[in-house]
């Protein structure tokens, strides 16, 4: 299962996507992250989101933010030949920052939206907000065009008009509750956030399912229909991204950082690492600061 996707952002600084479109199923998610900010505008599509251990409706003119390695799920519902249809931008925050400075609201708008904890990752009732789709739409003409000397400039002008579009819109429904799924689903975020209290200790589902008042296999079924995997996948994609956190920001040994994960043999942190990541913690690592990636002590 991947959990971390690698996007070479250093080199190739937007990855972008303009009413790309899937049908029957075609778009399969596991929880992942990524490097990068990620902003995510819902056309058309159904399902639900599971982020920071809360699930969220997905539906048509939703607009999400998942910050850089923020872990997160969208599984889609096709019933009736919909589509899951969306564009997307992801970049690296740090890449763009001094663009923004020079306008001191809109940079520190910029900041809140990719550095500070938000109250919700998403907004809805943007089905008519044709400002937010002339910027994607506008990218889109002028991408595939670009020379490699203009892209930079070109992909910073981009920001700044797609960030100062979302001002205005994130302002004014931020004080709005998020809308509620299906009312099974307040079980799943109970699941989620005993893991979240939990992942870094040995997993026993008879005593999560104790501590919820539900029975084992009540708790394992309604999680998997809830999210689309099962809990000890969740768990083992928890683990990662953590472990990747503190592999990028820190400078604790990679002893420490299987231990506070919850796995006390380092050699098998490392071999579960390198399964899902492709790389050893230590390569991992390496390669962060390669690419300039700050760590702190």
């Amino acid at each position: 299962m991947t959990v971390v996707r690698q996007a070479d952002l250093w080199n190739v600084p937007l990855y972008f996507a303009y009413r790309r479109i899937n049908r029957n199923d075609e778009h399969k998610e596991t929880f992942h992250s990524h490097q990068g900010t990620e902003i995510l505008y819902v056309h058309q599509g159904e399902g639900t989101m599971v982020v920071n251990h809360t699930r969220y409706e997905l539906r048509p003119g939703m607009l999400c933010v998942f910050q850089p390695y923020q872990l997160h799920h969208l599984r889609l519902e096709y019933a009736g030949g919909s589509a899951f249809e969306r564009s997307l931008a992801i970049f690296e925050p740090a890449m763009f920052d001094a663009y923004f400075a020079q306008w001191p609201a809109l940079h520190a708008f910029y900041k809140h939206l990719c550095q500070d904890r938000l109250s919700a990752p998403c907004i809805y009732g943007l089905e008519e907000a044709d400002e937010l789709e002339l910027a994607f739409r506008s990218m889109h003409e002028r991408y595939p065009s670009l020379s490699k000397k203009d892209q930079f400039e070109e992909i910073s002008l981009f920001l700044v008009a797609l960030f100062r579009c979302l001002k205005p819109l994130w302002q004014k429904r931020t004080a709005q509750a998020p809308p509620l799924g299906a009312r099974k689903t307040h079980q799943a975020e109970k699941i989620l956030e005993w893991i979240e209290s939990h992942y870094a200790e040995p997993f026993r589902l008879d005593a999560m399912a104790g501590e919820l008042h539900l029975s084992p296999y009540h708790v394992s079924h309604l999680f998997k229909d809830a999210t689309g995997v099962s809990i000890t996948e969740y768990i083992a994609a928890r683990r990662v991204h953590q472990a990747v956190l503190l592999l990028t920001t820190t400078k604790k040994p990679i002893a420490l950082v299987a231990e506070e994960i919850g796995m006390a043999n380092v050699s098998y942190f490392c071999k579960f690492f390198k399964a899902r990541m492709g790389a050893t913690p230590h390569q991992y690592r390496k390669r962060w600061i390669r690419h300039g990636g700050p760590q702190r002590e």
